[in-house]
């Protein structure tokens, strides 16, 4: 049986376009960044020649950091904090021009040139059936829109998801399931095609896309660009059609009414459980003399309500909790964030947990997470990889991005609907009572494990490896 393939995603440069630079190109628009800091009222009293200097070594601390992190910053945290950073300049001005700037760099510091048969491929992939996204490495908004409308090809594309919207950037596998839940597709029916191994095919093979194809491109980024093997090597984009139409052909498609082809969890007291439970934060008030108090509970409560509803960022929900101990001084603050940051990320899995997954995948079963959470996907999936199942997910919905918590249906349903499945198709493994009845609602057979007392489901097991062995999955 062949793998079903629903949607490709493109990475952007090296791929859909070619590009190269010389350094009379970057001096000639050097002199066109010069003048727009002039335009801003920021002189800094250089040459062409030394700003193209600055600007390069500042380019290059960031792309240091950002390869390190895998976030993106916006525009003008990098030319304040990092391009201009040591030089005497009106920070608010710098920032009101920051994007512009960001786009002159990616746009002229760069020849860029469609694949002259990229048009006539995104035709025949349509033609074929297929959604058609992208995914690009990008500190500017409006360099990907700008090219690709330049080149006559924006229409074929959506989602188009760039790294300075989302803020984290490839191989971050969490770009990636971003793209594909916005694509309503599971990630193991995605192919991405991309010209690096370290970024592109890495990244979509942490995510589980199905296929991760790279393209060859002709430049020496001077980057460690090793990392896993691409299912194929092209050099030319009109190969990749040969390999879609075969894998269409093998594509089996016959699935029999009400046969369970899913099995969707909850991740936290269901794939891993924290063994010290803030004992890290608690420590870091003792240090400072305080202590947790019962008075607070309430109101980390309605903290936690905007938190999870993706109300408030990740990093105002950690603030707000420390700012409940009155603590002010910025390095404390600082100290007290990370202390919550390590204690979310001190997770132990349950026994069974990595060799189950993996062998109800193998049995071709699609494996997606509902969750309630005030973490990001980016930080579940690392503690997923460090547990050796990071790849395993077709679909991971958090009530950040919908803006709801179960037993809330609309949270299952757009699961379901990412996996393309009908409730009966699909079995909810969880703890709680009410996300256990919430899914049952929604017309899904349930399972319960590690439950609560009053946990009501048509199945209850108390080894995870159970799993492998219910009746409601036969």
């Amino acid at each position: 049986m062949g793998m079903k393939i629903q949607a490709v995603f493109f990475d952007m440069g090296g791929t859909i376009e070619t590009f190269g630079y010389t350094r009379e190109l970057r001096l000639e628009t050097t002199a066109v960044i010069q003048q727009r800091l002039l335009q801003a009222e920021i002189d800094l009293n250089l040459t062409n020649e030394q700003l193209y200097e600055v600007i390069s070594r500042g380019l290059e601390r960031y792309k240091r950091w950002s390869i390190q992190n895998m976030e993106e910053l916006p525009p003008q945290r990098v030319w304040v904090d990092y391009i201009l950073s040591e030089k005497p300049v009106n920070k608010e001005k710098l920032a009101a021009i920051a994007e512009d700037l960001a786009f002159l760099i990616e746009t002229r510091y760069y020849r860029r040139a469609m694949r002259p048969e990229m048009p006539a491929v995104l035709q025949a992939i349509k033609q074929m059936g297929l959604k058609i996204g992208l995914i690009s490495n990008v500190n500017s908004r409006g360099q990907v829109p700008t090219n690709l409308k330049e080149y006559g090809i924006i229409d074929y594309f959506y989602p188009i998801v760039l790294s300075s919207e989302y803020g984290r950037r490839k191989p971050d596998p969490a770009i990636f399931h971003y793209a594909a839940r916005l694509a309503n597709v599971p990630t193991s029916q995605c192919v991405y095609v991309g010209d690096r191994v370290m970024r592109d095919i890495e990244g979509a093979r942490r995510a589980g896309f199905g296929l991760a194809i790279q393209i060859k491109h002709d430049f020496d980024h001077g980057e460690n660009d090793t990392g896993s093997t691409p299912d194929a090597i092209i050099t030319d984009m009109t190969e990749l059609l040969d390999i879609l139409r075969e894998k269409q052909s093998c594509e089996d498609s016959s699935v029999e009414p009400g046969k369970i082809r899913a099995l969707i969890f909850d991740a936290g007291d269901v794939l891993y459980f924290r063994p010290q439970r803030g004992v890290g934060f608690a420590n870091f008030l003792k240090e400072l003399g305080l202590e947790i108090s019962p008075n607070h509970a309430q109101q980390k409560k309605a903290i936690e309500y905007q938190a999870y509803r993706g109300q408030i960022s990740h990093d105002e929900y950690r603030e707000a909790v420390v700012a409940m101990y009155a603590i002010e001084h910025p390095e404390q603050i600082a100290r007290g964030k990370q202390a919550l940051i390590d204690d979310d990320g001190n997770v132990a899995f349950f026994e069974g947990v990595p060799e189950t997954l993996r062998a109800l995948k193998k049995q071709g079963f699609l494996l997606a997470i509902v969750t309630d959470t005030a973490n990001s996907i980016s930080a579940k999936l690392s503690w997923f990889a460090r547990g050796g199942f990071g790849e395993v997910w077709d679909a991971i919905i958090s009530s950040i991005d919908i803006g709801t918590r179960k037993p809330d249906p609309r949270i299952y349903q757009a699961a379901l609907e990412q996996l393309g499945l009908t409730a009966d198709q699909a079995i909810f493994v969880g703890h709680r009572a009410a996300e256990l009845s919430g899914a049952r609602a929604v017309g899904m057979k349930t399972v319960a494990f590690n439950y609560d007392k009053d946990a009501d489901a048509d199945c209850f097991i108390d080894k995870f490896s159970d799993l492998l062995h219910v009746q409601v999955l036969s």
